[in-house]
């Protein structure tokens, strides 16, 4: 029997494709056309120049000065940002008084704006009126520069214990060689790291809510009967806990390496220049620098289509790694 087709459950799936092919796809496409085109403002695709932007890429100090800076951020924030937030999921798993209050001030900060944020703590790090360097000031310290200070981490601390950091650098010729050994030698600026703090306390309530999740997940009769057995906290956590937290841990893991290379608002508000000696410059810092001051927009697409596949191969290392790992645990 013929049937007629109704043509109506198109009518429905229409705003949603839309949505996803102009806001989506088209941007994709767009961007990848750019990438291998060099012009003007006026006229971006102007010139078709293949690979030539991703080849420049390769011999760029500055690119290569950023994403340096990218991996100290994420190395930096992400495991100490998951250490902290599983210590305070642990606490607010507790039967305490006022438990909701405590959670509730521990995931403010995540639905606060980013921009206020940063604004707030680039004023807690200010040189001469914040309200770290006085209390450092107090505690009869000298001041640190903070956002200020492009000294390496590493370096800083040889200093305090009067020890020097030997400038083997220099037996490379100046390029991204160079600045990789002086990068790796001198560690993240005391300035990356100052916005590394903030940006583990503007996301510790996310990660806070999802240990608190999965240690809720966990049957208390595991707990009894580790203590039938004679376990102190130690061993109930490294035997119960944490085995039984490694899908939510390898998540947490995952979302915050991602966001890490994604970092842009902090660096843009608190040190939009980059940092001193571009020391807090990262990839997507960068990124909009080369579109948006100098309006390369095919390089700056370019350099998008590199930082997304260096994402991209690291989730895929990551999940490769962590799912063994995963399902030991479970």
């Amino acid at each position: 029997m013929y049937k007629k087709n109704d043509y109506s459950a198109y009518a429905y799936v229409l705003p949603a494709a839309s949505v996803l092919l102009i806001f989506h796809i088209f941007p994709v496409i767009y961007s990848f056309m750019l990438s291998v085109h060099q012009g003007t403002l006026k006229h971006p695709m102007k010139t078709y120049i293949g690979v030539g932007n991703y080849a420049a890429i390769l011999e760029d100090v500055n690119f290569w000065k950023s994403m340096l800076n990218t991996v100290w951020f994420a190395l930096s924030s992400v495991p100490m940002g998951i250490i902290i937030a599983l210590a305070i999921a642990m606490l607010l798993n507790q039967k305490i008084k006022g438990l909701a209050i405590y959670r509730t001030v521990y995931y403010l900060p995540v639905v606060t704006s980013i921009a206020a944020v940063a604004l707030v703590w680039k004023w807690l790090f200010d040189v001469k009126f914040g309200l770290f360097n006085q209390v450092i000031q107090w505690a009869g310290l000298k001041p640190m520069g903070w956002l200020q200070d492009s000294t390496g981490v590493f370096e800083f601390m040889a200093s305090i214990v009067g020890l020097g950091i030997p400038e083997t650098y220099l037996m490379f010729e100046p390029g991204f060689m160079r600045e990789m050994v002086y990068g790796l030698m001198h560690g993240p600026s005391i300035a990356l790291c100052s916005i590394t703090i903030m940006s583990i306390w503007k996301g510790l309530g996310y990660n806070v809510v999802i240990f608190l999740a999965g240690l809720q997940n966990i049957p208390t009769g595991l707990y009894e009967a580790a203590e039938i057995d004679g376990a102190n906290a130690w061993q109930k956590f490294k035997n119960v806990t944490w085995p039984l937290l490694a899908p939510t841990t390898f998540f947490v893991f995952i979302m915050s390496t991602i966001s890490s290379f994604q970092v842009f608002v902090q660096i843009f508000m608190m040190t939009p220049f980059g940092g001193p000696e571009r020391s807090t410059s990262v990839a997507v810092f960068y990124l909009y620098e080369k579109a948006f001051k100098t309006f390369e927009f095919g390089y700056a697409s370019a350099l998008a289509y590199v930082v997304f596949f260096v994402i991209f191969i690291m989730t895929l290392v990551q999940r490769k790694l962590g799912d063994g790992q995963t399902h030991q645990g479970v």
